[in-house]
């Protein structure tokens, strides 16, 4: 038996209150195993605020739908399994808020800024910017999103920069002040590069299929890294 049919077996033909059933099944069913529970986290975390952010929005877009494939790929047999967890968290009576709360509880490892909290902010980012164009509405989502991570607005701002189509502030996608010097800039790149590496996310849980998000952070901190030197060098 798949975790998606353990989940969905143990939440039952719930109706109207699906988070709290959701959670305590996530809490339960895999409390003896906490890899496997971490991925089941996160991995509803993508799927029921990705499903929120489609109703907040209003339109689902073929677009939208492929990016969430691309970051979270399943096996073809488990499509209706995660269809089921889609709706539900698309019908359910609470608010994303609500979702948001909740599902950060599972990170057994929150603290401010918690690093796997920002992986489910790029994923909903890389969704919300599947239509080449990230919405105000999203915006305002995704912001409500990190205060309820608990996610400083610049750390927010550095994520968001991140994923700007035109190419973010380099500053801000790297976190520092365009006053910082280069040797201070390169320590701050070098540690982003450690924090965010592939390997990284995969100890913290996150299926390896998110490997699309971990390659296209990586190349955003490059670009930046790279636009600051060559900059700093014509100066």
């Amino acid at each position: 038996m798949s975790f998606w049919e353990k989940l969905l077996n143990a939440i039952g033909n719930t109706a109207g209150n699906a988070l709290s059933a959701v959670v305590e099944a996530i809490r339960t069913v895999f409390e003896g195993d906490p890899e496997t529970r971490r991925k089941v986290a996160f991995s509803v975390a993508i799927i029921a605020l990705s499903a929120k952010m489609a109703k907040a929005d209003g339109i689902v877009s073929e677009k939208e739908v492929e990016a969430f494939r691309e970051i979270f790929e399943f096996p073809q047999d488990q499509a209706k399994n995660v269809a089921r967890l889609y709706n539900l968290a698309r019908q359910d009576v609470a608010g994303y808020e609500a979702y948001a709360e909740r599902l950060s509880t599972l990170c057994v490892t929150c603290a401010a800024n918690c690093t796997v909290l920002e992986d489910v902010l790029d994923g909903l980012f890389h969704i919300a910017k599947a239509d080449g164009l990230i919405h105000e509405k999203e915006l305002n989502f995704l912001r409500h999103i990190g205060e309820i991570f608990e996610m400083s607005e610049t750390r927010f701002e550095q994520i968001a920069a991140r994923h700007v189509s035109s190419g973010g502030d380099p500053y801000k996608v790297l976190g520092v002040l365009p006053s910082d010097d280069f040797p201070t800039i390169r320590r701050r790149y070098h540690g982003l590069v450690s924090e965010h590496h592939p390997d990284r996310l995969i100890s913290r849980g996150v299926p390896k299929e998110f490997h699309v998000i971990a390659n296209e952070r990586m190349a955003a901190l490059n670009a930046a890294y790279e636009a600051i030197e060559k900059e700093r060098r014509a100066a």
